[in-house]
């Protein structure tokens, strides 16, 4: 049996759901109900401080009416029975619903699920996670004397979910952990550089170990960047890491085909479906399904099973990622995408695990290929344009390549723009293996979310700068 560890109020209000959705659905031709609950906690540590930070919860529910053409929602903090079932006819008074065809019941659907866990991070108390923090941090502190300050950051987000229509009962337990390790060195000349990395997952403290050796190569990384040139601006062949990877999809073809963009006529992508976008080589993927994704969940904010989503198939570009409305407002298949930030915010087409899928290269084969070009190492920040299908990304270093080998000559920072499908066609070699990065995207400035993003390498030419 799943041990979901609900909120105690928000199990005892579940089994009346059913009747409240019955209730609304005397009106409204579609009519739903989502119990939210999310905390979290973080805690940071370096050479002068410790912080421990209980994140600000939210738990609320949220009632919604939708008839194909516009949704009606009322929030309300709390799982309170009474107060929900009065805050559903409010919701339908007065309220003139167009005629809709609402999802089909016979795809009944029942089921709670929750995070495969070994160290569940609720079974630790606030004191053993700070202490595991407080020894990663002395293993870091010590390792080279040009180190001026270190940090340790580990983040927990905790999520319990109940959804329910007329055919549908689910509930899910989502956790999700993060650390990162910060380490500045400083040289002789006073100059200052700063490397880092960090861990994550849909998981628990299992994957957040790091092996001396790990520890070791962030900090070489750190002092090798204190004797980092400056790149003369031009177009390059470049390697990406699986992380610069994932940031160049985040933003060309993560943010550029959530189609809410395309109902408001803000996305350049809305043209391009079905044209070639890329190579061949090119196949990108949207998988809030994925195990162990640190943007995973089993249902959405609209109660749409967790599904993967291909966006770009061969170079060609299919589709792209909805929530309820923009489905309905464009005629297509949804798919797992609808998502809010808490109880409070209106639900929108969401990225969650968005990344390149593997090709058959190595990376040795790759390097084979690049005479002279640039390994792209860390990422920094991304940003896209969705109307011009513009992107930018800051690489924070990179590496010289030469004769078919990765050198000890350090680039720093380095930017990469371009048009998206001229990108994405350069590409000529994709390799073997995936990996994620995880974080927190916005929409715009709000909406933020818990997302990973990643792929493999990629060899590709672009304008670097």
């Amino acid at each position: 049996m799943t041990n979901l560890k609900l909120p105690p109020a928000m199990a005892e209000l579940r089994p009346a759901l059913r009747d409240i959705v019955t209730q609304g659905r005397t009106q409204a031709p579609y009519f739903t109900a989502l119990l939210s609950s999310k905390d979290g906690l973080q805690i940071t540590i370096d050479n002068r401080e410790e912080r421990v930070t209980e994140l600000a919860p939210s738990a609320g529910t949220v009632l919604s009416a939708f008839d194909g053409q516009t949704t009606y929602e009322q929030a309300l903090t709390g799982f309170e029975r009474d107060k929900v079932s009065q805050a559903a006819r409010q919701l339908l008074h007065g309220a003139s619903f167009a005629t809709y065809k609402a999802p089909n019941g016979a795809n009944q659907r029942q089921g709670d699920f929750a995070t495969p866990l070994q160290s569940d991070p609720a079974d630790l108390s606030i004191r053993e996670k700070l202490d595991r923090c407080r020894e990663l941090h002395k293993r870091v502190k010590g390792r080279d004397p040009r180190i001026v300050n270190a940090q340790v950051g580990y983040i927990e987000l905790n999520e319990h979910a109940v959804f329910a229509d007329h055919h549908v009962d689910l509930a899910q337990r989502v956790q999700r952990v993060r650390i990162f390790v910060f380490v500045v060195v400083a040289g002789q000349d006073g100059q200052v550089q700063y490397d880092y990395r960090s861990k994550a997952g849909g998981a628990g403290w299992e994957v957040l170990e790091f092996s001396d050796e790990e520890i070791q190569n962030l900090v070489d990384s750190a002092v090798a960047l204190l004797s980092a040139e400056r790149i003369e601006p031009g177009e390059y062949q470049a390697i990406t890491t699986p992380g610069v990877s994932g940031v160049i999809c985040h933003e060309s073809f993560g943010h550029g085909v959530e189609t809410d963009m395309f109902v408001k006529q803000r996305a350049r992508a809305a043209h391009f479906i079905d044209r070639i976008v890329g190579s061949p080589l090119v196949n990108i993927w949207d998988d809030p399904s994925r195990a162990g994704g640190y943007g995973s969940y089993f249902f959405d904010d609209e109660g749409q099973a967790a599904a993967p989503t291909q966006i770009v198939e061969d170079g060609i570009f299919r589709r792209g990622i909805t929530d309820l409305y923009s489905a309905n407002a464009l005629g297509i298949p949804r798919s797992a995408n609808g998502r809010r930030q808490d109880y409070s915010r209106k639900a929108y087409a969401r990225m969650s695990n968005t990344y390149f899928g593997p090709g058959t290269s190595t990376l040795e084969e790759m390097l084979a290929q690049v005479d002279h070009g640039i390994y792209l190492d860390k990422w920094s920040s991304g940003m896209e344009d969705p109307q011009g299908w513009g992107i930018q990304v800051t690489c924070h270093y990179g590496h010289e390549i030469r004769g078919g080998r990765i050198t000890g000559r350090v680039f720093a920072p380095i930017g990469i723009s371009g048009y998206v499908p001229d990108v994405m066609q350069s590409i000529s070699a994709v390799s073997n293996v995936l990996h994620f990065d995880a974080g927190t995207c916005g929409k715009g400035h709000k909406e933020s979310v818990p997302v990973a993003s990643g792929g493999p390498h990629l060899l590709l030419k672009a304008r670097l700068g």
